[in-house]
């Protein structure tokens, strides 16, 4: 382990201001596809890390924008305020207050208010082709996205709107708890689906997209909306299991997104994705791949390669953070315990460096490095007092990431304090990532 300890001590970067970025920033800027990750979704640090980094690949080298770990419909309503659409919202505050999906505090936090502020005044001085977007990538919003279908197709294509509202009728019985309410009924052995609904009324969307270029991002829009309500129907029929299964159709379903993104942008596009280490780090370098699971990191290396992508994970040794005890939970402030011996978290602690950047390729030609070592990963749903039995990945780290941020102790994140929509499926169920 000492020897180990060395290694690192002697290949990290120290990282204590902006500045410490640089060799950092010219490593991704050679990239078209930067993965930021996150050890968990309640830690101030890695938000603002994270947005300090997004911040010089959107100004200083074009990136065109960010996707992450959240539901398109609300991520939609954030992209058209900081590109200045009307009627977009008066404030970042009354936006990002919209996002009441459990766990509330992932996404309506005042570290998420500062980055979009940020991007609100970027994009200021910029033409409408230019502006630098926003988007969420993830799989459920089935309700939000049927809804938001149906509104816009009242005013711009009426004659699909008797088909949309069938698909949604199709899920009408199932309402009131949303998609939990589906798969249960899935269990019971209801053989009625809604599959071919929304199968059907993403074809009819696709045929008549000249119809909905309202303005820029319009047709974007509907067809994403659309893809949600087929991927998020397979999603809830798959929870019936809750095994890999519902894990991979999401992240395919966010791999999906990311590359209508980067062809709606143009052959140029620059991306930057925020997402939990579990989504982001390489799959095929953790235990995830003997349970036959895949995620986005892998997904992207295997089929984005001509987008040079480069992955970012994130950890912490100790401090606070926000999480729930049990899903639906009222959030709370826990402490995090110090990284269990032998982890890679304990080893970079043990350099004595504090907060540090490690860049994997100097770690490839180490077999000290190459073996599986634990990686600790919180969810939103998290036990401290227990997490040595299942907040420990085991992870090859430099074939999981190509570089490593370490900040050795970090405090929570800075909820906004909001109504919470009970009806709705959390954010990341089953898997707590």
């Amino acid at each position: 382990m000492n020897n180990s300890i060395k290694a690192l001590a002697s290949v990290s970067k120290t990282l204590e201001g902006i500045y410490d970025l640089d060799a950092l920033i010219e490593n991704l800027s050679r990239s078209r596809l930067v993965l930021l990750g996150e050890a968990s979704h309640g830690t101030h640090e890695y938000y603002t890390w994270r947005t300090a980094i997004s911040k010089r690949l959107i100004a200083e080298h074009g990136f065109n924008f960010i996707a992450v770990e959240g539901d398109w419909p609300d991520f939609y309503t954030v992209n058209r305020f900081v590109k200045h659409h009307a009627e977009a919202g008066a404030d970042a505050v009354q936006v990002l207050k919209k996002f009441n999906r459990w766990p509330t505090w992932m996404w309506a936090n005042w570290e998420i208010e500062t980055l979009v502020n940020w991007l609100h005044e970027y994009n200021g001085k910029l033409s409408s082709f230019e502006k630098v977007g926003i988007y969420g990538l993830d799989v459920y919003s089935l309700w939000e996205s049927m809804e938001a279908m149906i509104d816009y197709l009242k005013d711009h294509d009426p004659k699909l709107l008797p088909e949309a509202k069938r698909a949604l009728g199709c899920f009408e019985p199932f309402g009131d708890e949303m998609g939990m309410a589906y798969a249960r009924s899935l269990h019971r052995l209801i053989p009625k689906t809604c599959e071919n609904e929304v199968v059907s009324l993403l074809r009819s969307i696709r045929q008549r997209m000249a119809n909905f270029n309202t303005d820029m991002e319009a047709s974007l829009n509907m067809e994403q909306n659309a893809h949600i309500a087929k991927n998020a129907e397979k999603y809830y029929r798959s929870m019936v299991s809750a095994n890999q299964s519902s894990w991979n159709l999401r992240d395919r379903h966010m791999m999906e997104t990311l590359r209508r993104l980067l062809d709606f942008h143009g052959p140029d596009a620059k991306a930057i994705v925020w997402e939990h280490n579990t989504h982001v780090g390489d799959a095929r370098a953790t235990d995830m791949v003997q349970e036959g699971s895949i995620n986005l990191g892998q997904l992207v290396r295997e089929e984005l390669e001509m987008f040079n992508p480069k992955i970012v994970g994130f950890g912490s040794f100790s401090g606070t953070v926000v999480a729930g005890s049990e899903w639906g939970a009222p959030m709370r402030n826990m402490h995090v315990p110090k990284a269990r011996e032998g982890s890679w978290e304990y080893l970079l602690h043990s350099t004595g460096k504090g907060d540090q950047i490690v860049f994997m390729d100097e770690l490839k030609e180490s077999s000290m490095f190459m073996d599986p070592i634990p990686h600790r990963a919180i969810g939103v749903v998290y036990h401290p007092h227990y997490e040595h039995v299942g907040n420990y990945v085991p992870s090859i780290m430099p074939e999981r990431y190509d570089v490593f941020i370490h900040l050795d102790v970090t405090t929570s994140v800075h909820p906004m304090r909001m109504f919470l929509d009970k009806s709705q499926l959390p954010e990341t169920y089953p898997w707590a990532f």
